[in-house]
């Protein structure tokens, strides 16, 4: 029977994808960390390597007779040291190629961000857009960084390898954003950017994992970059409002112009960095561009190449978000 390694198999995308696999009666391995829980995992019959991408030996254990790795692995977050998002994301996937390098493999799909495009407007963006070299945050920086890296190991070693690029990734088991989000709802801390008015790039992680898998299959996904959202236009607005609706709270009714919100991000940054603070301020330029600009990018290309359409939608997607998140505050 063929294997699968999937990275982070035991964080929000890895865990559905391990779900995913296990439906389809595939055999699954993953890497994790030996504080990590794997409970789950093993429910679905996974087979566990203990260690992470700085050792070798469990790296080349990992890998050993795999056909297909999905890597799905990576250091997220806005603030920060860029050589800290670095070290994980761009060393720890150079460590993974290294050790598939010329074994024979099937396919790779390297989970990456549509953050690596340029912090303005985008209204249809395509994978033809040039990449930046230099990001607002480490985090974006290195996964530029990551698909520069493993665009080059397809090319010079014939990697079978493929990019997706999800955005706002959201659905059952988000233990990050959600929570925090709702925390600030119940504060009545969310303030609209030009009213909530400019698009968001949701991503359910259904959608993303049904993805991900037509990017295994398709053999002209080789060498490729996909863009992967719901397909709908969910503004800033709808999707705050969504969650508080959904959470009895209310609404948010603030709303700052986005110049302004541009010019204190900056300034609070700059104060922050300087005096060495290791949480970052209120707003940061990655929370400007995630709250504030209008984030539209074309899935054209999915729906041509991999013949990806979206099956749940932002509104049923969220429901199941919330319903998640409701059912796992209960139990704590």
């Amino acid at each position: 029977m063929s294997i699968t390694l999937v990275t982070g198999a035991t964080g929000f995308v890895g865990s559905h994808v391990a779900d995913a696999l296990a439906a389809q009666g595939k055999r699954i391995r993953a890497l994790v960390r030996s504080s990590a829980d794997t409970s789950h995992l093993q429910s679905l019959g996974t087979e566990i390597v203990i260690g992470d991408f700085t050792d070798p030996v469990a790296v080349a254990q990992a890998v050993d007779g795999v056909d297909t790795i999905i890597h799905a692995a990576a250091k997220v977050g806005d603030w920060g040291p860029v050589d800290e998002y670095r070290a994980v994301n761009v060393e720890g996937l150079r460590a993974l190629l290294e050790a598939v390098r010329g074994k024979p493999l099937q396919r790779f799909v390297h989970v990456s961000s549509l953050g690596v495009y340029e912090a303005r407007h985008h209204y249809g963006t395509d994978e033809t857009e040039p990449l930046p070299a230099h990001h607002i945050d480490g985090y974006t920086q290195s996964k530029v960084e990551c698909e520069s890296l493993a665009l080059e190991y397809q090319r010079k070693y014939n990697i079978p390898l493929t990019i997706v690029r999800p955005g706002f990734i959201y659905g059952p088991r988000d233990r990050n954003v959600l929570p925090r989000l709702a925390e600030r709802l119940r504060k009545r801390d969310v303030v609209y950017i030009a009213r909530g008015k400019y698009a968001l790039n949701t991503t359910y992680v259904g959608n993303l994992v049904d993805a991900i898998f037509l990017a295994t299959e398709n053999p002209q996904a080789i060498g490729e970059v996909f863009n992967i959202t719901d397909g709908e236009c969910v503004s800033k607005r709808q999707f705050f409002e969504t969650i508080a609706d959904g959470l009895g709270l209310s609404r948010p009714l603030a709303s700052v112009p986005l110049w302004l919100a541009k010019i204190l991000a900056r300034w609070r940054e700059s104060v922050f960095r300087r005096k060495g603070k290791p949480n970052p301020p209120r707003v940061t330029q990655a929370t400007v561009k995630f709250a504030g600009l209008n984030l539209d990018y074309s899935i054209a290309k999915a729906r041509t190449v991999l013949g990806y359409e979206p099956r749940i939608g932002f509104a049923e997607g969220m429901a199941k978000a919330i319903a998640w998140y409701k059912e796992h505050t209960t139990k704590n």
